[in-house]
C-alpha cells in the first residue's frame, strides 16, 4: 500500500492537543519503556532527549523508572508542550524533564545526550533524515537509541481493522489521526533504507506489535 503523507501541520490546537494528552496510551507507551529496559538493562543515570514528547508521557514514565536520569524534551507544538509543562509540574519532576519548543531537524541543541528517545513522531515527518540526523548530531558514542512508531499496513481493509480495535470509542479526531498516521506511517522497509541511508549501521528495525515497528541500538 503506498504511503500517504499527513497534512504538514502541528498538533497545536488547544482541543486537539488536550484530546491526545486524554487519551489513553498506557499499553504503547510502556511497550516504550519495556524496549528501552531490555535494550539498557543496567540502571540509565544520563542525560536522555525526546524527541516529539507530546504531552511529556513517554519523559514522565522513563523518569519514573531512571530517578537520576534527566531528560530535555523537544516537541513543535507549544500547545502539547503547555499540557506536557502541568503534568510534569503535577508529578514534581520538573528539575528533571526540561521541555523545548523546537521543529527537527533540530539546531538549537547545545549538549549531546546518552539516550535519545522518540515515540510516534517519524511518520509525521515527510523527510524522515530530519529525525536520524538529529540523533546523529546530538548524541556522545555509545548512546542508546529507541524510536518506536506505526508501521504501516499491507491494505486499506487492515487500516480499517485497527481503527475498529484501537479507535472505535475514541474521540473523531482521535479516529482520524489515527487512520491519517497508519497510511503516512513507514515499512520496515523503508525504514533500513532510511537507517542505510542515513549510515546508521549499529541501529536494527523490527516489528514490535501488530502496528508498531521500532529502531534500536547503541551509536559508535
Amino acid at each position: 500500500m503506498k504511503r500517504i503523507p499527513e497534512p504538514e501541520e502541528l498538533m497545536d490546537e488547544a482541543e486537539q492537543a488536550l484530546a491526545y494528552a486524554e487519551a489513553d496510551f498506557s499499553a504503547s507507551n510502556e511497550l516504550f519503556i519495556q524496549l528501552f529496559e531490555q535494550l539498557h538493562p543496567a540502571e540509565f543515570t544520563g542525560q536522555a532527549l525526546d524527541l516529539g514528547c507530546g504531552p511529556a508521557d513517554i519523559p514522565i514514565r522513563f523518569a519514573r523508572r531512571y530517578p537520576r536520569a534527566k531528560v530535555d524534551a523537544l516537541d513543535g507544538a507549544q500547545a502539547m508542550l503547555d499540557l506536557a509543562e502541568k503534568a510534569i509540574e503535577a508529578d514534581g519532576l520538573a528539575q528533571r524533564i526540561c521541555l523545548h519548543c523546537q521543529y527537527l531537524p533540530a539546531t538549537r541543541l547545545d549538549k549531546t545526550y546518552d539516550a535519545v528517545l522518540s515515540n510516534s513522531l517519524l511518520h509525521h515527518l515527510n523527510d524522515p533524515q530530519d529525525l536520524w540526523s538529529t540523533i546523529l548530531d546530538s548524541t556522545r558514542p555509545g548512546a542508546t537509541v529507541l524510536v518506536m512508531d506505526l508501521m504501516r499496513p499491507e491494505s486499506a481493509g487492515q487500516v480499517d481493522a485497527l481503527v475498529v480495535q484501537y479507535a472505535s470509542d475514541a474521540p473523531e479526531v482521535l479516529r482520524r489521526d489515527f487512520e491519517a498516521s497508519l497510511y503516512a506511517a513507514y515499512t520496515l522497509e523503508e525504514v533500513q533504507a532510511q537507517l542505510a541511508a542515513a549510515s546508521l549501521d549499529g541501529l536494527t528495525v523490527s516489528q514490535v506489535s501488530d502496528r508498531h515497528l521500532a529502531v534500536q541500538g547503541r551509536l559508535g
